[in-house]
């Protein structure tokens, strides 16, 4: 059995970043970019009003009391044409394209309008209320950087640079299969002695938030025919992932049947719990992660491997979401595995708690379904005291 850190760096290493392509600025959320967004014009991309008023010559409204002649208008997007001369001003609105002449913006509750002529009840102040051209940001400035995850407010920053298109990285095709003569699809008659196949559900969600796209190649039966099918899917994966038959029993058939497919290994088992029959290697050009049946062990593991697995793909660097909190409740010395401990997390004074299930079986998923969080503990950590610090991985 290998330690957990060095699985990861070994299934991290047989990665490279996925090409790019490019897609609208309105589909990229959540999309890694290849390339930096780069603003083609100005925001604002000329001068404009902050709010609704006058357009003035700060130079003619030195003080309170002067009355100007109006001679035009400028609302959001319809300019008023010709400057602005001595003795004159504008009506501007919010967003109003301030006139040429014109360096101060005098609001409306500040006038008094009398048909062609207002007076001014305070001074103007070259530069009052108008966002100067630029103001955000500048054409040719880095609006967002390759290897970022987009957010929706990237999108609108982007986009308003004058950003139709984005370059990002290809969604990793992670092809997936549950194997199995137990397993039934939910809904569907029950095989005597079965049970419903759930894990499938969560992973094909998971590989979708983390930036993949999954590929469900559904049930397969425990026969070797039937795993070896897999082999011919390879070409069109960046990753195969297999859920089940990577333990040691005469059903377990993912080693025995892929191998006469061109199967090789890297590593099998790892000192964890849950998930200690995990299998990593490749099947042709393609990596093959193999995961545990079980289907805590199944999760658990492919937030642990699977996720950075499809972050390598992606070009990012996004460390496991890991925190420190203070135990809720005495754990007992762990033995020669590191151990994921299904935990809530509660809120005590500012501090976050983290207490323990009392039964941590892997094949209970309602209890992972209640979690916030795994408790991480090192192979052999001594007997913990409630109170004392420990490092847990968040779930959300």
């Amino acid at each position: 059995m290998i330690p957990v850190d060095e699985a990861v760096v070994r299934i991290v290493a047989a990665f490279k970043p996925s090409a790019a392509e490019s897609v609208p600025v309105g589909d990229a959320a959540g999309r890694v970019l290849a390339e930096d967004a780069v603003a083609k014009s100005s925001q604002p991309p000329a001068p404009v009003s902050s709010m609704d008023g006058y357009a003035v010559r700060a130079s003619d409204v030195t003080k309170p009391g002067v009355s100007l002649t109006v001679i035009g208008s400028s609302p959001a997007g319809h300019p008023f044409e010709h400057a602005v001369g001595g003795g004159e001003t504008v009506r501007i609105f919010t967003g109003g394209a301030v006139p040429q002449g014109a360096d101060a913006i005098i609001i409306q509750e500040d006038a008094d309008a009398d048909g062609t002529r207002v007076t001014f009840r305070e001074a103007a102040k070259t530069g009052r209320h108008i966002r100067v051209a630029g103001l955000d940001f500048k054409a040719g400035e880095t609006l967002a950087k390759a290897g970022q995850r987009l957010t929706a407010r990237d999108l609108s920053l982007i986009a308003a640079g004058d950003v139709a298109r984005v370059l990002v990285r290809r969604k990793p095709r992670v092809l997936f299969a549950a194997t199995g003569d137990e397993l039934s699809l939910p809904g569907a008659p029950r095989k005597p002695g079965g049970i419903v196949a759930s894990s499938g559900y969560a992973l094909a969600a998971m590989i979708e938030r983390w930036g993949g796209q999954a590929i469900d190649l559904g049930i397969l039966p425990d026969t070797a025919e039937a795993v070896a099918s897999i082999a011919d899917k390879a070409a069109e994966a960046d990753l195969i992932v297999t859920l089940g038959g990577a333990s040691v029993g005469d059903h377990d058939l993912v080693q025995k049947a892929l191998g006469p497919r061109g199967f090789t290994l890297d590593f099998w088992k790892i000192a964890m719990r849950p998930g200690k029959p995990l299998i990593f290697g490749k099947l042709g050009a393609a990596p093959l992660l193999g995961l545990p049946g079980n289907p805590v062990s199944t999760l658990v593991c492919a937030m642990l491997f699977l996720r950075p697995a499809i972050a390598a793909m992606l070009g990012v660097d996004e460390p496991a979401p890991v925190v420190a909190a203070r135990l809720g409740t005495d754990l007992k010395q762990n033995d020669g595995r590191q151990d994921y401990l299904r935990a809530s997390i509660d809120m005590r004074d500012g501090e976050p708690i983290a207490t323990a299930f009392a039964v941590q079986d892997s094949s209970m998923l309602s209890v992972l379904a209640r979690s916030d969080g795994l408790i991480v503990r090192a192979p052999h950590a001594p007997r913990a005291k409630a109170g004392e610090t420990v490092s847990v991985l968040m779930l959300e």
